[in-house]
């Protein structure tokens, strides 16, 4: 089937199914620009067919039913998820058929690093109070931590994370992150003065 890349106001179906099947098979958000680059298409027309998509998923169309998934802005683009309603079936189907997952220590690194970005091997190991070097390698592999500056006097490398963990998350920056106080214990030790 040859889809017309004039989209007309009777084309409006097409240029939304075509959008869908971009976001069905990109691996990271997409921008309106991008999309509207790909469909060679301005990108007020890709704005609109993105509000469309997102009023057909969540079931708000006349006749309309709401899907197992939601179209959502996020880390400079747009991007298909899961909607939270079906969250504990998907992770336990990607717990059962997935067995790629973070460790706990990776998790928790992770974390430390998240909350008080840059931070540097050795402020993480403080702070976990264990050697951090073998998880922080497998943070950078996964592409979740990056480099962010090297201190010129100790030669120390902070680290940062990266778009895809915001993006692995479902934010678009790391102030989205929920505060850490009401996680610990009393809510005073730990990450001092973190969001």
């Amino acid at each position: 089937m040859t889809i017309s890349r004039t989209w007309g106001p009777t084309m409006t179906v097409d240029l939304d199914r075509a959008v869908e099947a971009i976001l069905l098979v990109a691996d990271e958000p997409q921008s309106p620009v991008s999309l509207g680059t790909a469909l060679d298409t301005p990108v007020a027309h890709i704005r609109k067919a993105l509000a469309r998509l997102v009023v057909d998923y969540d079931g708000e169309a006349e006749g309309g039913v709401r899907r197992g998934f939601e179209l959502r802005e996020v880390g400079g683009g747009w991007r298909l998820y899961v909607r939270a309603d079906y969250d504990e079936v998907v992770r336990e189907f990607v717990h059962t058929n997935n067995p790629s997952k973070l460790s706990q220590a990776a998790l928790e690194t992770l974390a430390v690093i998240a909350y008080r970005q840059p931070i540097s091997r050795g402020a993480i190991a403080s702070i976990r109070a264990v050697n951090v070097d073998s998880v922080v390698r497998t943070l950078l592999g996964r592409g979740l931590i990056t480099e962010v500056s090297t201190d010129s006097e100790t030669g120390a490398i902070a680290y940062g994370t990266t778009d895809l963990l915001l993006t692995q998350l479902g934010i678009n920056s790391i102030e989205e992150l929920p505060p850490i106080s009401p996680l610990l214990d009393d809510g005073t030790e730990g990450f001092d003065g973190v969001i």
